[in-house]
């Protein structure tokens, strides 16, 4: 491993453990200590936490886009080099999905919505991606919804003109596209 493979990696793990930390702060329950286990009680991980509010969600899912948008543009311009064989930043973040699905019961997935998608995966699935990628492909910052007691939102992640290069290849501009970032999360019922 490269050091700037090594360098991305270390940026990675930091930024997970930030995002689950502020994500998952207003989820734990109280009592989250050695002491849990020393009177009795189940460990704090063992017991249920609380589901958010539709406005704590929202909160959540707001501070979850803004980091994960921020480190993927820090990752994909400092340590990405084609000529290197690295992998993509974005293919790399879905490592950090798949903790946050694990710890925190949030999911995050990538959404094509201008562009050429680079794994199939990420083309809308159901009615709300389709009509999310509709809404950032016309200028959205972003588009929610809950239902079913899951609040899902979809911001927009920018392509700039390192990613055209794979997103567009055959462009005559280099007028940002745009991609997505779907969250979703069990909220409260009312």
């Amino acid at each position: 491993m490269n050091r700037n493979s090594k360098t991305m990696w270390w940026t990675l793990s930091v930024a997970t453990a930030l995002t689950l930390a502020a994500i998952g702060a207003g989820a734990t329950p109280p009592g989250n200590s050695r002491s849990d286990v020393s009177n009795g009680k189940p460990p704090a991980e063992a017991r249920a936490a609380p589901l958010p509010s539709v406005e704590e969600a929202r909160g959540r899912a707001r501070l979850l886009y803004e980091t994960i948008q921020s480190m993927l543009q820090v990752v994909h311009h400092e340590y990405y080099r084609e000529d290197e064989k690295l992998p993509i930043p974005a293919r790399t973040f879905q490592k950090v999905f798949r903790e946050l699905a694990d710890k925190q019961k949030v999911e995050l997935r990538w959404l094509a919505v201008t562009g050429q998608a680079m794994n199939q995966d990420h083309a809308p699935r159901n009615d709300f991606e389709k009509q999310a990628a509709s809404a950032i492909a016309s200028g959205a910052e972003e588009y929610e919804l809950v239902e079913n007691a899951v609040y899902r939102r979809a911001g927009v992640i920018t392509l700039t003109a390192e990613c055209l290069k794979c997103h567009v290849p055959n462009r005559t501009k280099l007028k940002n596209r745009a991609a997505g970032l779907v969250i979703s999360m069990p909220v409260r019922a009312k």
